[in-house]
């Protein structure tokens, strides 16, 4: 039986074209981008080519885009530049941020190097900007306010211009984690009031490993990895050559196709969300999957009994992937922190299917079929 890969939001797989533009850099093009003969030129150039067509997608400027191991990396960059270099000893975050978030703003608290507030979540997974603009208001302290474009599990969106305005009204600075966002959504840089966001390749049909951090020109930092003069002096070490190369080639190809797949992709989601509640009873769903929300992002949660506890691993059996998130710990599955801020009902058993152009409506309706089976 061939697999039915539903797990999108945790990796992708790399375009075949993606492929084929990398090729080159793990063969004949190795030179060492730092190095002064042609071949290090051609390596040299063809990362600065990468740059300016990641910077005209996103509409940055070049100087402002940099080039990290992936969306972890390019997030602890930026909170821990903002609290050391940008004189913030406040950070505003959520309960319900992705843990490349979560745990570089607790060990940026416990180290004694900023005091920490987590904002109010909405009982349907959006911030609460009321106390969002309240936490703002009374802080004494500059702030860093780090909230996530989008949640990786419930697929909630930010609204990113108002928290942006929001910030400016106070003199804070605004990183955003877009990693589940780059690559699906259009973004315009230049009318965005934001200090720095991220994005990782492997999120749209790009290679693991590579990741971005913008960081708006008006903002200095110092580099987080010392070392060598990479990045225009900001992150030491030899370049992910084919990485960057690749993760330039599936921006532009997720851009080319953004309307018509993302639109596609909006359909199966909302197709699954109906067939599950016509054919399973007690299903519910987390966040607001049908307001502002990923379209590649569906998290389930479904009545918990002696059959369904075993969920994950029974889709498994039946090569069916999907990953977990439910508010209780069950063995080597922790929970969620994300479940447990919205929907901390220890009676289900949630699951999150993440969706890409490859999936079809054919494997939905197998997919039903099975949990029906199931529970």
């Amino acid at each position: 039986m061939n697999r039915i890969y539903l797990d999108n939001a945790a990796t992708t797989p790399l375009d075949p074209l993606v492929l084929d533009a990398m090729m080159p850099y793990l063969t004949s093009h190795f030179g060492n981008p730092s190095s002064i003969y042609s071949y290090g030129r051609e390596s040299r150039l063809a990362i600065e080519n990468a740059r300016k067509s990641v910077a005209k997608i996103l509409n940055a400027h070049p100087a402002e885009i940099f080039f990290t191991s992936g969306g972890t990396e390019s997030s602890n960059t930026a909170i821990t530049a903002a609290v050391r270099d940008l004189g913030c000893k406040h950070i505003i975050s959520s309960p319900i941020e992705h843990h490349a978030t979560l745990h570089t703003v607790e060990h940026l608290y416990h180290t004694g190097e900023a005091a920490l507030s987590y904002v109010k979540i909405l009982p349907n997974g959006h911030v609460d900007m009321d106390d969002l603009a309240q936490l703002l208001a009374h802080s004494e302290e500059k702030c860093l306010v780090t909230l996530m474009h989008a949640n990786n599990e419930i697929g909630n969106m930010l609204d990113i211009h108002a928290v942006g305005e929001l910030c400016k009204k106070h003199q804070a600075i605004f990183h955003s984690d877009t990693v589940q966002t780059v690559g699906h959504f259009p973004f315009d840089l230049r009318n965005t009031p934001v200090h720095f966001i991220t994005g990782a390749g492997h999120k749209f049909h790009g290679p693991k490993g590579v990741g971005l951090l913008y960081i708006n020109e008006n903002v200095r930092i110092k580099p987080f990895v010392h070392g060598g003069s990479q990045e225009r002096n900001m992150r030491a070490g030899t370049e992910n050559l084919y990485g960057i190369v690749g993760f330039a080639k599936a921006l532009e190809l997720a851009t080319e196709n953004h309307d018509k797949d993302s639109a596609y992709m909006q359909s199966l989601k909302l197709y699954m969300k109906h067939e599950l509640e016509k054919h399973i009873k007690g299903v519910n769903f987390n966040g607001d999957p049908e307001g502002r929300s990923l379209y590649t992002v569906l998290s389930v949660s479904f009545p918990k009994t002696e059959k369904s506890e075993m969920l994950l691993f029974n889709l498994d059996i039946n090569h069916i992937c999907a990953s977990g998130g439910s508010a209780c710990t069950s063995g080597a599955d922790a929970g969620s922190h994300v479940i447990r801020a919205i929907n901390n009902n220890p009676n289900q058993v949630t699951v999150r299917f993440s969706f890409s152009k490859h999936n079809t409506t054919e494997e939905i309706d197998q997919t039903i079929n099975l949990l029906k089976e199931m529970i």
